[in-house]
């Protein structure tokens, strides 16, 4: 739009705010009394949140801002940020006429930390310069630095990707379990569920036991037997690992053989 807003002493202008979470879920709000609709997304009304200055510099220091709200909307609520929904999620501000929806976003970046206390959040909100603020020069380390799947280990996720139905969960241990899975490739890998309680919501495999796959996202009370998700294999990025069971040595990006700063003190020890 090429309207230039606040050129008048008295105009109708509202904040608008649009969530862009990791599972596939658009959420809109407006600072505005009523709801609004545009660029195909209802922007609820939500007079609770509000924004802090916006800082913009034409440098490479990020652009900071700031999200305040009440966590009695219904679309966000403390279990769903406890629960690492709004975890990376994208997000654009912007300022919009609520009579013409003439509109103009002043601001996009991601979640950063999210602090709740007394029914309110906080939530810091990372500019995309945040992304540049990255070590260049990758540091040596007896183990793989590349994510499974990811840059640098070349490896085709689908590969290793196998949708499954939930056989069987243990509340106490945080458990579920899925039939015709080699549990064991599975430890450290990713849990993500289609449909359920959950739906959308990723969950890191931290252990294995005999009642399942052990994630470190409490597991919904109402989570049903048949519940689909996706899992994703997980790596323990040792080399022995890359080469035995991956055959993917070549793209190894860690130095196994390189001494240690510990190198002078070690000593033989005794057969």
């Amino acid at each position: 739009m090429s309207r230039v807003f606040f050129r008048k002493e008295l105009e109708g202008v509202a904040t608008f705010w649009r969530v862009f979470r990791r599972d596939g879920v658009t959420l809109g709000f407006t600072s505005h009394d009523r709801d609004l609709y545009f660029d195909g997304i209802l922007h609820r009304a939500a007079p609770g949140m509000i924004p802090s200055a916006i800082r913009r510099t034409t440098n490479l220091s990020p652009d900071s801002a700031e999200v305040q709200g009440v966590l009695s909307h219904e679309s966000i609520g403390a279990d769903d940020l406890a629960a690492g929904r709004f975890d990376e999620a994208e997000i654009v501000i912007g300022v919009v006429d609520w009579e013409t929806l003439d509109r103009e976003s002043l601001y996009a970046g991601s979640f950063g930390s999210v602090l709740q206390e007394a029914g309110e959040f906080t939530a810091d909100l990372l500019s995309a310069k945040a992304k540049l603020d990255i070590d260049l020069i990758p540091r040596t380390s007896p183990t793989c630095r590349a994510q499974f799947c990811g840059p640098g280990c070349t490896l085709s996720a689908q590969r290793f990707t196998f949708d499954a139905t939930v056989s069987g969960i243990d509340w106490d241990n945080n458990a579920v379990s899925f039939a015709d899975i080699d549990m064991q490739l599975y430890l450290r890998g990713e849990l993500r569920w289609f449909d359920g309680p959950q739906t959308g919501t990723r969950m890191q495999i931290l252990d294995t036991n005999a009642t399942g796959l052990v994630v470190d996202i409490p597991i919904a009370a109402n989570l049903e037997i048949g519940t689909r998700a996706r899992l994703l294999q997980g790596c323990d990025h040792l080399l022995a690992t890359c080469h035995g069971r991956f055959g993917n040595a070549v793209n190894f990006q860690g130095e196994p053989f390189l001494p240690g700063n510990d190198l002078l003190a070690r000593y033989p020890a005794p057969q």
